[in-house]
């Protein structure tokens, strides 16, 4: 293999040589001799032959590179990131020289998860909750993030050569927010735990971490009230846009509710829809059947029990999950004039969470020290909104 620089070194060398010739010349205010030509012109010569060689070996080179490829290094230090880490558990910021500072700490001098501890705690948020199970998930390393929202196109089918018209629409662009919300959560581990081995000490600060977001954001997503007043995700029982749909009769459900918040749902959106309501909700739908002719029910039940482990239950063929913080039937809600019971839809297209990366913890070293305590102060970054509103349908106990 050819040294592509000293290629290219010898070719200004020759650059050089010929120029000083014509430089000579103007110097001495004269016209170029025929040996100054003649030498000029070998040097151009030899210069042209030199950048071919030079573009015949990068190419050559390029092939090779191209073919046997060669990764980059990349330092891995998750292992020394790990071990500085729960060392900062274990025995406090003071314990770390600078080097391992530098490895769990961010340039606002927080102290920073591992990057494989956080997202497992995020795999586990998402097995203990609903929402985000059913919902679409982003990440990001700002405040906000965009969402944009835009009205529906038109098309018709025709020749324009036949005098057909063209299908008009006017797309109606407009944008939003999604806001990362700050969430706190607290834990308190003794003594004798943190001094446990590496693996049970992460098995304690994930399963307290994770518990700690998973109770807090779930309810939000569903009953949120927003970022402008109360710096929560927006949820989606709370959303003005969705349409909400009220009992035919107050305080009680009927299989013309249900199957209207069904068939009130867009087809695309109905393939991949799901039931969320509360389980006093579910119980009370449980008992429904498909005919009553005044004194008992007769037919076939409208909820199904699921047959396969792990699945959800389901009703009207579609599968039903328990969300709790939504308002159940049985529930009073004479001071609430919209009081969502029961959402259905596509929740995946149509409700967005947003995780800012760098989960954050503080180690509370003296608060809880006479019962023989630790605390750690986490900080998340979450928030989440509805981003197509046309995605789901509400019923509402109108009381």
């Amino acid at each position: 293999m050819r040294n592509i620089e000293l290629l290219k070194q010898n070719k200004a060398a020759k650059v050089t040589e010929a120029r000083g010739l014509t430089e000579l010349a103007e110097k001495e205010n004269r016209n170029l001799t025929q040996d100054e030509k003649k030498s000029i012109d070998t040097l151009l010569g030899e210069i042209r032959e030199m950048e071919q060689d030079i573009e015949r070996e990068e190419r050559m080179q390029a092939l090779e590179m191209a073919k046997n490829p060669v990764t980059p290094v990349v330092e891995d230090r998750t292992k020394e990131k790990r071990t500085a880490f729960f060392k900062l558990l274990r025995h406090g910021v003071s314990a770390l020289n600078p080097e391992e500072r530098a490895l769990v700490s961010d340039t606002t001098g927080a102290y920073l998860f591992p990057e494989d501890l956080e997202a497992e705690i995020y795999r586990t948020v998402g097995s203990i909750t609903v929402m985000r199970g059913l919902c679409s998930t982003r990440t990001t390393v700002r405040d906000k993030v965009r969402r944009r929202h835009i009205t529906e196109v038109s098309v018709g089918w025709g020749k324009l050569e036949l005098g057909s018209e063209i299908t008009e629409a006017t797309p109606t662009p407009s944008q939003d927010t999604i806001y990362v919300e700050d969430l706190y959560g607290l834990t308190k581990i003794g003594e004798d735990e943190l001094m446990d081995t590496d693996a049970n000490l992460e098995a304690i600060v994930i399963d307290s971490c994770a518990r700690a977001i998973a109770e807090a954001e779930d309810k939000a997503f569903v009953v949120g009230k927003g970022h402008t007043t109360y710096s929560e995700p927006e949820g989606v029982t709370l959303d003005a846009n969705i349409t909400a749909t009220d009992l035919a009769a107050a305080d009680t459900m009927t299989i013309e509710d249900l199957m209207g918040a069904v068939y009130r749902l867009k087809p695309q959106y109905r393939r991949n829809a799901v039931w969320v309501m509360n389980s006093a909700t579910e119980l009370a739908v449980r008992k429904l059947r498909t005919s009553y002719d005044g004194t008992t029910f007769n037919g076939e039940f409208l909820w199904q029990l699921s047959i396969q482990a792990g699945m959800p239950n389901s009703l009207l063929g579609y599968p039903i999950y328990n969300q709790d913080d939504i308002t159940s039937l049985a529930a009073s809600v004479t001071a609430n004039t919209d009081a969502i019971i029961a959402a259905f839809g596509d929740f995946k297209a149509g409700y967005q969470i947003v995780d800012r990366m760098g989960l954050r913890i503080t180690r509370l070293n003296e608060l809880y020290a006479e019962a023989g305590l630790v605390g750690f102060k986490a900080h998340f970054r979450v928030g989440g909104a509805p981003v197509r509103t046309e995605a789901f349908q509400l019923i509402n106990n109108n009381t």
